[in-house]
């Protein structure tokens, strides 16, 4: 059902209303026939930054802009009509001031039709998260590995080892859960950390590589599918290899073009008589 059906999408509110109970179905899209396809089944769908790693082959997510993600987040808006739609705000459009970010967020709400929008960082971004809720911008937080801090933080790893990490992802939660944000995604985080930071807020907490006792879960979908294999991190799980299964109908259609087996007399059309 598309964004003009009858069928009203989640909205944050509704999302936020969920702490505590069946946890919500997070998956990421960026083009409409894959939020047609994922809609049905998921709460939420968030147009992650991440589609620069996987839709564009970039190395990091520091290179997505924001023109990338308001279009990437109309795409999914025209083939959604169940979930809540929540765009990633890019590296650059948030950090440098409240102001900036509250422009940008507008600018990403008003072009793309999306129900709110995600940035990362703890206690720093607190601030710039309730300037934003007191105006009307609907934001979820984003803690513990943060990608777009990925070249200050050592690379991809997971968090909350030390005593250092601990104390900071524990204010980092306590802070995005005072700041109005409606949810949080906890990502990359040792799974009694992120056990305990969930039962300790009153926001949604969305796993991801984090623990089975956050409110919900988020992926990939690419990586959960097999279309996405430049890396598998260790919180994947296959739920099919549809990479596969493409190469392996190309190659099919590959061989009939040069055997001359397709097109067949099926797949032409007869001069009318």
């Amino acid at each position: 059902m598309s964004a003009t059906g009858s069928q009203k999408r989640l909205t944050p509110a509704r999302i936020a209303a969920m702490k505590g109970g069946t946890p919500i179905v997070c998956l990421t899209a960026y083009t409409t026939p894959m939020a047609r396809l994922l809609d049905e089944h998921c709460d939420l769908l968030l147009v992650g930054d991440s589609l620069g790693m996987v839709l564009y082959g970039m190395e990091t997510t520091i290179g997505v802009t924001l023109d990338m993600m308001i279009a990437h987040g109309k795409a999914v808006i025209r083939g959604v009509g169940n979930a809540c739609v929540v765009v990633d705000m890019p590296f650059g459009s948030y950090q440098e001031s409240k102001e900036i970010a509250f422009r940008n967020a507008v600018r990403i709400m008003q072009e793309t039709g999306c129900d709110a929008v995600k940035l990362e960082g703890g206690e720093e971004m607190a601030e710039t998260i309730a300037f934003l809720t007191k105006r009307g911008i609907p934001v979820m937080g984003h803690i513990g590995l943060m990608p777009q801090q990925v070249q200050t933080a050592g690379g991809y790893r997971s968090v909350g080892h030390s005593e250092h990490e601990t104390s900071k992802i524990r204010r980092d939660a306590h802070a995005i859960g005072g700041s109005g944000a409606f949810a949080v995604v906890v990502e990359g985080t040792v799974e009694p950390l992120a056990r305990e930071v969930s039962t300790s807020i009153h926001i949604p907490t969305i796993g991801i590589g984090a623990s089975s006792a956050c409110d919900g879960q988020i992926l990939v979908s690419d990586d959960i599918l097999g279309l996405f294999n430049d890396f598998k991190p260790r919180f994947v799980k296959r739920y099919d290899e549809l990479g596969k299964r493409v190469a392996d109908a190309v190659a099919s259609y590959a061989e009939e073009v040069r055997a001359r087996k397709f097109p067949a007399a099926e797949h032409t059309f007869k001069r009318r008589s």
